[in-house]
């Protein structure tokens, strides 16, 4: 691969990769590899599904792509369907390329008409590869720190007796962005409390909500989104990965409440794919396959095996910090492992015995995102494997 540029922290393990079905890549030899990451967190249906390899066709051969003056129904019925999923129904949905585009578009359309400058975030969060939210510049951002409020035992309400709470700017916050458990891929989910009470607080004074869907989006964490865990509706949600199933579409879902506010006014950002058809009818048929499938409710059922087994092998080892888990996104961190070298090590040694789980660059963590398809052989050949590999590097 000397042409490539290849991810930055990432290593290059498997360089001839030929096919993939479902939850399993083939190389150039014949041999096959699980793969537990879903590609980048992406196949949420499994690599190639028949379904969506059938929309791909069917739409390519009919309209693929549309232009500034022109547009196709096949956009406008899958904004419906979407927005109808999200429970933003009277809202507007864009259709993009990446999840970091469909962050931005969200916090543009936010930051064009609050009525306050800083937006809020988590310290932990990542929001994609470029914009507002990647730079988080002083001038348009504040970051709270929820470690603390994770082991917190005060019942009551934050405002009312934390003194954390009173360092947060609320009279100068007019929205609040939100990515309710992947933490830069370290899979930390923030106490349901102080989220909700952040909401109820930048509501209060007229802000917004965001959340950022993209990981946590799309029945990965065992429900439809993320922050249905939390217990509200936000005013917009970025939607990518899964969305796709490996094709390259976002949403940025605007609710009523947003539209509203912006009064038919545009939001500053337009490119060439913005609206294609083709995305559009990937992200329904997607969307229509997990429903039909009823793969959520299936999959909560591989997530409990799941977890249970590497609880069952975290008991017996003690290089096994923790095991943190919501849905079929999961992180299993090492302890004592510094920056991840032991990681590293395992992370390696599944890949020679045909597991492809993901490495954190940097940090003692393996993360699992298997598609919502997984075989329960599959499940179980890779806890026998994992229970293996650490036996012998312990």
């Amino acid at each position: 691969m000397s042409r490539l540029l290849w991810y930055p922290g990432h290593e290059l393990l498997l360089a001839d990769i030929v096919r993939a079905e479902n939850c399993r890549v083939w190389d150039s030899a014949g041999r096959s590899y699980v793969d537990l990451e879903s590609g980048v967190w992406c196949t949420s249906i499994g690599h190639g599904h028949p379904r969506v390899l059938r929309v791909l066709a069917e739409e390519s051969a009919a309209i693929a792509h549309a232009g500034f003056n022109y547009s196709c129904p096949i956009t406008e019925e899958a904004a419906r369907e979407i927005l109808e999923l999200a429970g933003l129904e009277g809202g507007r949905c864009v259709f993009l390329c990446s999840g970091s585009e469909a962050i931005e578009y969200a916090v543009r359309a936010v930051q064009s008409i609050a009525e306050r400058p800083l937006l809020l975030t988590m310290t932990d969060s990542y929001f994609g590869a470029y914009g507002s939210a990647h730079a988080k510049r002083e001038e348009e951002w504040r970051s709270f720190d929820w470690a603390p409020c994770a082991s917190c035992g005060e019942a009551g309400d934050c405002a009312e007796r934390c003194a954390r709470w009173e360092t947060v700017p609320f009279d100068r916050i007019g929205g609040f962005l939100f990515e309710p458990g992947s933490s830069s891929g370290l899979v930390r989910f923030p106490p349901a409390k102080l989220v909700r009470e952040i909401v109820r607080e930048v509501r209060s004074a007229g802000g917004f909500v965001i959340v950022n869907e993209v990981t946590t989006g799309i029945g990965r964490t065992g429900a439809w989104f993320g922050h249905q865990h939390y217990g509200f509706v936000p005013d917009a949600i970025a939607i990518g990965k899964g969305i796709g199933n490996g094709y390259p579409v976002s949403v940025s879902a605007l609710g009523p409440r947003l539209i509203d506010r912006l009064g038919g006014n545009p939001v500053k950002y337009a490119q060439s794919h913005q609206n294609d058809p083709l995305g559009a009818a990937v992200a329904r048929e997607v969307v229509r396959v997990i429903r039909d499938e009823r793969l959520i409710e299936k999959s909560a059922a591989l997530s409990a095996e799941l977890v249970a087994g590497l609880e069952r092998i975290r008991a017996r080892s003690p290089r096994i910090g923790d095991v943190r888990a919501r849905g079929l996104m999961i992180a299993i961190e090492f302890a004592n492992d510094g920056e991840g070298a032991f990681a590293g090590g395992i992370h390696r040694t599944l890949v020679e015995r045909g597991f492809l789980a993901g490495k954190r660059p940097g940090v003692p963590v393996l993360r699992l995102d298997p598609a919502l398809t997984i075989e329960r052989a599959d499940i179980d050949g890779f806890l026998a494997a994992f229970d293996s590999v650490l036996a012998a590097a312990s």
